[in-house]
């Protein structure tokens, strides 16, 4: 990418984007931290759904609520323009230990980059398209809005994540989530163990052929699982025994290869004992993440031009795994990571959670939220990837 100073008209646009979400600051840090203090679970997030769709209707923007037949999905508009930019924002939490993620600070992330660009739409000539993007950390959101058809017209589709440090470029695990359970028949352990098949057991065997199988999966490949039932009384053979786990590979085609094997595992386990195996696949499986370079680049430049340090991450660097991955087969994409100094925690953890409103958290939701506005100005602005972006999605069209 050139390291030419921009234009004089480019950093006008720029500098009109700051000013305009240094005035609406307290409104989306007022944002993060009333998501921070009320984590909803994925596709319950209703009280963050309508925090956010109100807000972009106050400013203006024309509000689709309930959007793709998701009661917590939306979409707000500002503009016109051929080149849809679309800013997803995420909002939803984990159980227990609610924004152990930072999804509080990557919507309200989102929200300042639409409101960002929202007044400069119509010279840009661009659609602005904030997306609320429910059920990330279970179940896949971003993929029902895919097949519901919410990225058709979408350009380019951007996103931040909260994390301990920046980054941009890096890829992301495709993952298949199972529930298994296994039937068999309760007995007395003692008095009438034959009359008994053993659940636990079935699921034990099914664990040790994982097991097995680790020194023969594709480099990357990653299984991990709990044993969420597994009988209740030491004298009582058990006749149910249920677990859940989480396949992930590098692709999605390695991922279909690991989860044909993984299967069988647990065949084994119903094979071996005369236990019946019932296996569901729990939401959408992930894609892995593939991050358009240029727009990366111009991400890292406008960031690095706010003062922040952002390393350019190798694509082959994964780190966990995201419905975002799936927009990312579709549309060019970026996902980078927007950190601030959290202590030693990681994320996922309680303690982590303890960080998402301090002064250095706010810092990354207007830090991120304006490069992302300056990457669309960019987008906007440059000629040359002006004319990619549309002519993807003409492609698309075909």
């Amino acid at each position: 990418m050139s390291t030419a100073t921009p234009a004089p008209t480019t950093e006008r646009l720029r500098e009109h984007a700051r000013r305009t979400l240094a005035g609406r600051q307290d409104a989306v840090l007022g944002l993060s931290h009333a998501l921070h203090a009320d984590p909803e679970l994925a596709y319950e997030e209703h009280r963050a759904a309508r925090r956010i769709a109100d807000l972009a209707e106050g400013a203006g923007f024309d509000v689709t609520r309930e959007a793709y037949g998701l009661p917590t999905a939306f979409r707000a508009t500002a503009g016109s323009g051929d080149l849809v930019i679309g800013i997803c924002a995420e909002y939803d939490a984990l159980p227990g230990i609610g924004h152990a993620c930072g999804h509080n600070v990557n919507g309200a992330a989102a929200v300042s980059a639409a409101l960002a660009l929202a007044p400069l739409a119509d010279e840009l000539g661009i659609t602005v398209a904030l997306l609320g993007t429910p059920a990330e950390e279970a179940g896949g959101g971003k993929v029902d809005l895919l097949n519901a058809g919410a990225f058709d017209d979408v350009a380019a589709a951007m996103m931040v994540h909260a994390a301990p440090q920046d980054a941009v470029g890096m890829s992301s695990l495709a993952i298949s989530s199972l529930d298994v359970s296994y039937t068999g028949v309760t007995a007395h352990a003692a008095a009438m163990p034959h009359r008994g098949v053993n659940a636990a057991d079935a699921l034990m065997i099914a664990q040790v052929a994982i097991a097995a199988h680790r020194q023969q999966m594709i480099p990357g490949a990653v299984v991990s699982g709990v044993v969420t039932s597994a009988g209740e009384a030491a004298n009582v053979i058990p006749g149910r025994a249920t677990a859940s786990y989480d396949c992930r590979a590098g692709s999605s085609e390695e991922l279909a290869g690991l989860k044909a094997r993984i299967r069988a595992c647990f065949e084994a386990g119903a094979l071996a004992t005369g236990a019946e195996l019932a296996l569901e696949t729990v939401g959408h499986d992930y894609a892995d993440l593939r991050q358009d370079l240029a727009m990366g680049e111009a991400y890292r430049a406008a960031a690095q031009a706010l003062g922040r340090t952002v390393p350019a991450s190798d694509p082959g660097l994964r780190g966990g795994s995201t419905d975002m991955g799936n927009v990312s087969h579709l549309v060019p994409t970026i996902h980078p990571m927007i950190g601030y100094d959290c202590g030693d925690a990681i994320m996922h953890n309680p303690e982590f959670t303890r960080y998402g409103t301090t002064p250095a958290a706010d810092r990354a939701v207007l830090d991120g939220g304006l490069a992302m506005a300056w990457t669309a100005i960019t987008l906007a602005t440059d000629a040359a990837q002006r004319r990619r972006l549309l002519a993807d999605v003409a492609g698309r069209r075909r």
